[in-house]
């Protein structure tokens, strides 16, 4: 039986519009990366990592499924900005969560820009920040549009650094690692009294929607270096 659903939500996930991944143009070359933002972005993204999966299997044991590292999804081919990355996904039965990650310093408040957040330093410099709820906003779009409806899908922006001060007034999807317990108990019990997600289908459904190839994050890294959309971390 389970192999036949897993079928089932396959050609599902076909017929919603499963795209064919571009092939890669080899007379293009990629641009060097910043390494010292890579290396900063990368331990924050090992911290909420590591954190996640302490905390998924406190209120699931082990009935989850954590991938391990970045995917790539194609949202919009065709456009100048075809993909979108996914730091963390996580499957559970009571729902599929993304989380961006941010490793930023400081203390941290709403801004008077949509999609945007205000990082002030120690120093008092303030600056401007896309929001990791705006940036989770395309991939959640994408992810819902394709799954089934009964699956929940929901992100949330993940603030590894303990050097940061989340303002009061941020959205409760903003979370310090600490905050991730609470916020992961409140989407269970709103999930509550629904069928549980049998969590291998849908690990299998959403990952026939996604690339954690090498290729593909070299890739899509490179359409947001040359747009100069680079991540301030």
């Amino acid at each position: 039986m389970l192999v036949e659903i897993i079928l089932a939500v396959g050609a599902y996930c076909i017929y919603r519009g499963r795209k064919k991944r571009r092939k890669q143009d080899a007379g293009s070359p990629l641009p060097l990366p910043n390494r010292r933002s890579d290396a900063i972005g990368a331990a924050g993204e090992a911290a909420a990592q590591a954190e996640l999966r302490k905390t998924l299997y406190w209120l699931c044991g082990n009935d989850f499924y954590l991938h391990d590292g970045p995917l790539v999804i194609e949202h919009a081919p065709g456009t100048d900005f075809p993909t979108a990355e996914i730091d963390h996904l996580a499957v559970t039965p009571f729902g599929i969560f993304i989380f961006e990650t941010k490793h930023w310093s400081g203390h941290i408040a709403p801004s008077t820009r949509a999609g945007k957040l205000t990082r002030s330093a120690p120093s008092g410099q303030k600056d401007e920040r896309r929001s990791p709820i705006d940036q989770n906003r395309t991939k959640l779009r994408f992810l819902r549009d394709q799954l089934p409806p009964i699956w929940p899908v929901r992100g949330a922006g993940l603030l590894t650094s303990p050097e940061a001060v989340l303002d009061p007034d941020l959205s409760t999807d903003l979370l310090a690692p600490a905050d991730l317990r609470q916020w992961l108990r409140m989407q269970r019990d709103a999930f509550a009294g629904a069928k549980p997600i049998c969590v291998e289908v849908a690990k299998k459904a959403v990952l026939l929607l996604a690339d954690d190839s090498q290729m593909a994050l070299q890739k899509h890294k490179a359409i947001v270096i040359r747009a100069g959309l680079g991540m301030l971390y």
